[in-house]
């Protein structure tokens, strides 16, 4: 029993860090998106 639920828990935190994971790159490719956004803006300026 205590073995099926290391196992479980074990699983749930590296699901978990995936998904962390894959929200930070998203994060940083909008970011990207509005940083070259702006440059572009600033340079018809």
């Amino acid at each position: 029993m205590k073995q099926c639920l290391v196992i479980g828990l074990a699983l749930v935190t590296l699901a978990a860090c995936e998904t962390a994971k894959g929200a930070g790159q998203d994060l940083e490719n909008a970011g990207d998106a509005i940083s070259d956004t702006a440059e572009e803006v600033q340079d018809d300026l």
